[in-house]
């Protein structure tokens, strides 16, 4: 039993600084939209309004941030030896994979006349673990059981973090 919660604890020490950087859009984004208000080739907007310059680099900040805090856990007497000295740079990379998963999913959905807020189950959920899991190969590949456990879990806490966001007036869907 001891394992499988070691495995899952791993696997959310693994994945923190890509959920930071996912959520953080949403309480410090606004402002001026990234694809500069511009059209795509087939006339929809390229990611829309939504996605903004100030929270794509409030995202990549803070996710990073934590992953130099993780880096410094390491150091701390009695830090669970199961787990391994993180990388500032592994930090970043799962940021930016997390935000860039997150803006390809809102291209794709623009090309699919699917407006911003609205729903796209699993996508929606799944869209900023799988290019974080993906971008962090560079650095440090998770091992498949992380990266399993992380794609589990991430769809629930994702619809339960929203739920929240939304309950708090973060956000303007529950989804």
């Amino acid at each position: 039993m001891q394992t499988i919660i070691n495995d899952i604890i791993y696997a959310f020490y693994f994945i923190a600084p890509a959920y930071i950087a996912n959520a953080v859009p949403v309480i410090f984004g606004g402002g001026f939209p990234l694809d500069a208000g511009k059209l795509f080739w087939d006339g929809k907007p390229i990611f829309g309004s939504n996605k903004t310059i100030r929270g794509l680099f409030a995202g990549l900040l803070l996710g990073t941030l934590a992953g130099f805090v993780l880096s410094g856990l390491y150091q701390l007497e009695g830090f669970p030896n199961f787990l391994f000295q993180y990388d500032v740079s592994l930090g970043f990379m799962l940021s930016l994979g997390a935000l860039t998963g997150d803006l390809l999913h809102s291209f794709v959905k623009r090309r699919l006349d699917i407006s911003p807020g609205s729903p796209l189950p699993v996508a929606d959920q799944l869209d900023f673990a799988l290019g974080a899991l993906l971008f962090s190969v560079v650095v440090y590949p998770p091992s498949w059981l992380a990266a399993v456990i992380i794609l589990i879990a991430t769809a629930p806490i994702h619809l339960l973090m929203n739920s929240l966001a939304y309950l708090i007036g973060a956000k303007k869907t529950p989804w």
